[in-house]
């Protein structure tokens, strides 16, 4: 006789209530929509009640749904801790973590996911080096480096690519900027703007690779910025635009200090990665930062994704 309740229909209670809506908790937990829908009436036949108000958004919970969202709570941290404990158990629990970071508004997200991380795996050596005259892949796969999160897979032996989550890139502009008015920013719209960015290559900025180029669009000016904080000075001051992923505008947003557009007609999406070595990719500790940055990153970030699990990249 099948269980009453399993830990897939809590995991995928807490994604409902998390995400809002049918749609998105089946993207989180890998499911079509149709199959979820299935099995969360499938839970509420074995016990005989309903989980939450149909039609409702954000999701209304009844009170049984209310009190296995609690269990799930409380069951799934520890469910966690024991694979840890298992994976500690099995002599696997050394490693070294020295990682990289090709995305300047990562830290946003990975500091929370490396302090969760470090509390749970104080075996494991972390750093996060800083000063590199190299590039990052490259050292990757000459062991200089252990993890790099990059947006730009490249084919290299031996380098793993797994995906954290898709993001959407969007425009700021100032907030009396004649672009604050479209629906949605066309190339062409582009090419009288000065166009501010990190002091990287046009090549790692899906704004040329997915936007301009394609289209033969180039900016009137490009100028360049270290930290996210100038852009946003510069941008709402009217001298240029930037794009940047979703949830780094996120707070400038929120506070009205810019105005965001999206990217053409269906917004520009992109898909961040952590590059590894493919002779440490199923080790539990590596599995386990993996899974944490992702869990991580939809607690903490607002309009991003889940990626394909099956869009893993090897060379």
């Amino acid at each position: 006789m099948a269980p009453m309740i399993e830990l897939r229909h809590l995991r995928t209670l807490l994604a409902l209530r998390d995400t809002g809506s049918l749609v998105e908790a089946a993207e989180r937990v890998h499911l079509t929509q149709s199959a979820l829908s299935h099995q969360l009436k499938d839970l509420e036949n074995r016990i005989d009640s309903a989980l939450f108000v149909r039609k409702s958004r954000p999701v209304a919970f009844t009170r049984t749904g209310t009190r296995l969202l609690a269990l799930a709570e409380q069951v799934l941290p520890q469910v966690r801790a024991a694979e840890r404990d298992v994976a500690r158990l099995a002599g696997t629990e050394h490693g070294r973590l020295h990682m990289a970071i090709e995305c300047h508004s990562c830290f946003q997200w990975l500091m929370p996911t490396v302090d969760h991380f470090r509390d749970h795996w104080p075996e494991v050596e972390i750093d996060i080096p800083t000063g590199h005259h190299f590039d990052p892949l490259p050292a990757l796969a000459r062991e200089q480096l252990d993890l790099v999160i990059t947006a730009d897979p490249q084919p290299i032996e031996g380098i793993h690519y797994a995906p954290l989550f898709r993001y959407e890139g969007l425009l700021a502009v100032a907030r009396q900027h004649a672009l604050a008015r479209q629906r949605c920013v066309h190339p062409e719209m582009l090419g009288d703007q000065t166009l501010i960015t990190y002091p990287v290559e046009q090549s790692r900025l899906d704004v040329f690779t997915q936007f301009l180029r394609p289209a033969g669009v180039a900016p009137a000016e490009i100028r360049t910025a270290e930290l996210t904080i100038m852009m946003m000075q510069l941008v709402a001051s009217g001298r240029g635009v930037c794009a940047l992923p979703s949830w780094a505008l996120t707070e400038y947003l929120e506070r009205d200090y810019v105005s965001a557009v999206p990217l053409g007609e269906g917004g520009m999406w992109s898909t961040l990665y952590a590059a590894l070595r493919e002779n440490t990719r199923e080790a539990p500790w590596m599995q386990d930062f993996l899974r944490t940055a992702r869990d991580t990153s939809f607690a903490v970030l607002s309009g991003i994704r889940p990626a394909d699990g099956d869009a893993a990249v090897s060379a």
